[in-house]
């Protein structure tokens, strides 16, 4: 009798262990088919990427030798703090990730990489995970860098973030994987944004850091999910760094599947309620509803929906991929011409105190009524009147208070004056960049034509850039 009871005991210790293994086995999600994701970014074509190295070559040589000149002689990047490197215009498109904590920008980037279970991908979950600025390349071998590192080596264009300080390096890490995407592109993880949390906890300039990655991303993916709607002051701020790029800009609405089909429709329009006062533009950006994760869709909703919503991102991903140096050379230039109106304004403010200047004049006083009242000297004015300048791109009035606080005017030299018999005149040099240089660089990229590389002596563009960590 005992030992019938004891193989009774052991057959429904076996049957509940048997059960506790169908559960576990039945409650693991099932993985998402991804044959979608590897043909929209062509992850399977053995096609060898696209030899630029002659246009970039070029492109460097224009930077160097027509608008770098012109920008240093008129310090133009104390008015705008954005100054170009040889790393920044060789590096790869950036895909920008921004968005309050824990909606999920981690785990999109290890969908898209497919990282999920290796030991790649980057660390998840419900409470804020991630407190650093992660930059997700392509290398060798998995490999994690060290914001110092990365700020030393010019050649990962990152050098300029030394100028905010070694509390944020600490707060910069990269991370290497051997992924065929990140041949192409360059991922940045960004710190979830926690309303309730004073910034200077921080211990560094947030937004100063988020408008440097903001001025150079390709691409920016303002990420939600369906229970992180409100909009406090440091979004609020977010967006406001976010005007004029709206272009760039794709907003997601992930988790979506998450939701019933009304309550999702709800949800979408307290999304554009909350959003509407931060995007005051005629078009809104595009508006994604997806869930960005491997595993499949929730049962009961709208999985076509959400696919093709999925695939038209990955198309405009692969769009900014495909058109990576027509837009790298749409931004030099974009760059020169701000360059210019930047001489041509200091320039006239030179001009008119040069003007106003008599033997007994106070020349702090001459100058400080200009600067107060510009639009009595016309000063934006006479600029409007010549060509190839627009008054939307004219900067701030304002801006230059500041700007002629820091350099003096009488530092500066009329543009007249800044020619050599040799070198040529700035202003000529820039314009003739503007005007047919850089366009003819992109012409030949749309004709497949090869551009004449000049000689490089000068301006050494053909040297490998130069990493300060190393000891020699």
């Amino acid at each position: 009798m005992k030992r019938l009871n004891l193989l009774c005991c052991c057959v429904a210790s076996l049957l509940l262990l048997g059960t506790a293994e169908e559960v576990e086995d039945a409650s693991e999600p099932t993985k998402r088919d991804r044959s979608h994701l590897e043909s929209t970014l062509k992850l399977n074509e053995d096609k060898p990427a696209d030899d630029f190295s002659g246009v970039l070559q070029r492109l460097r040589k224009i930077y160097h030798s027509s608008i770098k000149p012109l920008e240093q002689s008129y310090r133009y990047n104390e008015l705008r703090q954005h100054e170009i490197t040889d790393g920044e215009i060789t590096s790869k498109p950036m895909v920008l990730f921004l968005g309050p904590w824990s909606v999920g920008k981690s785990s999109m980037i290890n969908y898209l990489l497919g990282l999920d279970d290796t030991p790649y991908q980057l660390y998840t979950g419900a409470e804020p995970t991630t407190s650093e600025f992660t930059v997700i390349m392509h290398g060798p071998k998995l490999k994690t860098i060290e914001g110092i590192v990365m700020a030393a080596d010019s050649a990962r264009s990152f050098s300029p973030l030394e100028k905010f300080g070694q509390n944020f390096l600490e707060k910069l890490i990269g991370i290497e994987v051997p992924h065929k995407l990140l041949e192409r592109v360059t991922f940045v993880d960004t710190p979830g944004i926690i309303e309730n949390r004073k910034q200077q906890e921080r211990g560094y300039p947030f937004n100063d850091v988020c408008q440097w990655f903001i001025d150079r991303a390709d691409l920016i993916f303002v990420v939600f999910d369906p229970t992180k709607l409100d909009v406090g002051l440091e979004l609020e701020m977010l967006f406001r760094q976010l005007k004029g790029r709206e272009s760039q800009i794709r907003i997601i609405l992930n988790k979506a599947d998450s939701l019933a089909t009304q309550e999702l429709m709800r949800v979408y329009g307290a999304l554009f309620w909350s959003l509407a006062p931060l995007i005051n533009v005629t078009e809104p950006p595009r508006v994604y509803v997806s869930s960005f994760w491997p595993h499949e869709y929730h049962p009961d909703t709208h999985k076509d929906l959400f696919l093709k919503e999925e695939i038209s991102l990955l198309e405009d991903l692969n769009q900014v991929i495909e058109n990576r140096m027509e837009n790298k050379i749409a931004f030099i230039r974009q760059h020169a011409i701000r360059v210019r109106i930047h001489a041509l304004l200091v320039d006239r403010y030179l001009q008119t105190y040069k003007d106003k200047m008599t033997f007994f004049s106070d020349g702090e006083m001459v100058f400080r009524d200009i600067v107060e009242d510009p639009d009595k000297f016309f000063i934006f004015k006479s600029i409007l009147a010549k060509t190839n300048v627009s008054k939307f791109d004219l900067p701030n009035r304002e801006a230059y208070k500041d700007f002629f606080g820091i350099n003096p005017i009488t530092s500066f030299k009329l543009l007249s004056q800044q020619c050599s018999y040799m070198g040529g005149c700035f202003l000529e040099k820039i314009e003739k960049a503007i005007t047919r240089e850089l366009p003819d660089l992109l012409g030949s990229i749309g004709l497949g034509k090869k551009p004449n590389v000049l000689s490089c002596d000068i301006t050494g563009c053909g040297e490998n850039p130069k990493n300060r960590y190393k000891k020699p």
